[in-house]
Parts: C-alpha cells; sequence; structure tokens
C-alpha cells in the first residue's frame, strides 16, 4: 500500500519514501549478502524475486502491506527498508520488518526509521499494536526493537522456514500508548 504523510525519520541525509518496483535491483544488491540475511527469512536468486513483493506494495486494498524505501537525499539510492506486513485492519496490528545495507549498519539508522514508521502506524494507521519476530540468533535486530520500547512475548519454535530450515524465533511487540496492560 502507498501511503501519504510519510513519516520524516529525521535524517540530514537520508529520506523515507514508498518503495517502487525500480528498487528492485539496489535492494537485491544488499539482499544476496549473506551477512545481510543470515538472521531473515530471505531466500532470493534474483532481483526479479523482488517482482511480486513490490506488486503488493503497491496494492491499495485494505491490510495491503506498507514497505517504505529508506534512501540518499542526494541520488534518490535505497539503502534500506522499513514497513508492516501481516495487517490487520480487524485487529488494528501489523508485523514490523526492516532490513539495512551493511555498510549503513551500526549508525543509528534503523532505530530512527523504524520509530518513525511505529509512530506513523499508531496514529495515521491506526495501529493498536505492532509486533516483530527475530531470530533467535539476531541479537542487532533485538537491540533495536528493545531500544524502541518492544517487549518480548515469546518464543516461537520453528515458526518460520530458513532456507529450508525451520527457524525459532523471539516474538515482540509494541503497544500504542493509550493501550495498558
Amino acid at each position: 500500500m502507498q501511503i501519504t504523510n510519510i513519516p520524516d525519520p529525521g535524517f540530514d541525509d537520508l529520506t523515507l519514501r514508498n518503495i517502487r518496483v525500480d528498487d528492485a535491483s539496489a535492494w537485491y544488491a544488499y539482499l544476496k549478502n549473506p551477512d545481510v540475511i543470515r538472521h531473515t527469512s530471505w531466500n532470493l536468486e534474483s532481483a526479479d524475486d523482488l517482482l511480486p513483493q513490490l506488486a503488493m506494495y503497491e496494492a491499495d486494498e485494505v491490510n495491503s502491506p506498507i514497505r517504505l524505501a529508506i534512501v540518499r537525499k542526494l541520488d534518490d539510492v535505497l539503502i534500506g527498508t522499513v514497513g508492516f506486513h501481516t495487517m490487520s485492519d480487524l485487529n488494528r496490528s501489523a508485523e514490523l520488518a526492516y532490513d539495512l545495507a551493511p555498510e549503513y549498519w551500526g549508525k543509528r539508522i534503523m532505530p530512527a526509521a523504524a520509530r518513525a514508521m511505529c509512530d506513523w502506524g499508531f496514529g495515521e494507521g491506526r495501529l493498536n499494536r505492532i509486533q516483530a519476530t527475530v531470530l533467535e540468533s539476531n541479537a542487532s535486530s533485538v537491540s533495536v526493537l528493545e531500544r524502541l520500547g518492544f517487549q518480548r512475548e515469546g518464543y516461537l519454535r520453528a515458526f518460520r522456514m530458513l532456507r529450508g530450515k525451520p527457524g525459532n524465533f523471539w516474538m515482540y511487540a509494541l503497544l500504542h500508548p493509550h493501550i495498558t496492560g
């Protein structure tokens, strides 16, 4: 789903925008890196494998996933993504997902981009719950989520297939500030 009123992550040299089909090669350029996908369920053979995913982001239906590109302001090149999938309008919930090119790791880009996305989700997206599943070995992603205030809720054994093998994941969630419990 394409969104208007795109959140501002507060960077001088980076911004967020709706992801586009022409981002496929830049996205795949870092997703093919084994270090990037080691702790994810991505299983791609080429940039063309991203095209069905990108088409879903352009759909304008209720519960369509949302993905924003994190791009350099200078040349509009994608260096990461952040967004929601497993959207439920009925339950007012979504799952947060993100990735980033390794040359940008450790620069606090993802916490800021994910915070902007969550703020948008609780505001304009009208969400009550944003959850995230994290492969048990992904300490960096756990750190991002915990820095954002996500709470660990459980352990999901054999939750998703990871290049042919079942992977165990942690479930994290962040609730809208007006919800207690």
